[in-house]
């Protein structure tokens, strides 16, 4: 199973257009609230009803686990930062994309791999940081903004069920 955390101020493009295409490709993806409720609201006002509440969750079964950015406060859940940094010591993957990755960078998940973000969170990556629109190295997945979300969506299915199988969601989007 994969997961994409929302919270309250999340970036509707990158986790609306991760989970269509995710579930275009027939990836098994559960959205998980971070608020206590499952109704969770994006940063420009479109409330959508994830699948479960975090504390509702087993992870034991994730293969990755996918943070989209926006004015997020995903840091602060310590039950997630713990989830992510035990998901990153058993070398699972981890997808992040705009200013998620500086969350990634904050739990020292980014060492000794390379990554991109929004701009103005370059800081938060260190030497991590390379630039570029959707980086994978190692383990994780990260990418620049919101209009590289299809790129970061199709390089999660292709990591996730290879490329045949994002090559042929790719062509029936029409991207």
């Amino acid at each position: 199973m994969n997961y994409l955390f929302l919270d309250n101020g999340f970036e509707e493009i990158e986790a609306l257009t991760t989970v269509d295409l995710l579930r275009r490709a027939n990836i098994e993806l559960t959205t998980v609230s971070m608020t206590g409720a499952k109704q969770v609201t994006g940063a420009h006002r479109i409330t959508v009803l994830a699948d479960k509440l975090f504390d509702d969750c087993n992870f034991a079964d994730a293969e990755m686990l996918i943070l989209p950015g926006g004015p997020t406060h995903l840091e602060t859940h310590q039950n997630l930062c713990d989830l992510l940094i035990k998901h990153n010591a058993e070398n699972k993957l981890i997808a992040a994309i705009c200013a998620a990755p500086s969350v990634l960078g904050r739990l020292g998940i980014l060492e000794g791999k390379q990554a991109t973000c929004y701009p103005g969170f370059e800081s938060f990556l260190g030497e991590s940081y390379i630039g570029g629109l959707v980086v994978e190295s190692k383990n994780v997945i990260t990418a620049k903004g919101p209009g590289l979300s299809s790129d970061f969506a199709f390089c999660i299915i292709e990591k996730l069920a290879g490329s045949e199988i994002a090559d042929a969601v790719y062509d029936a989007a029409q991207y």
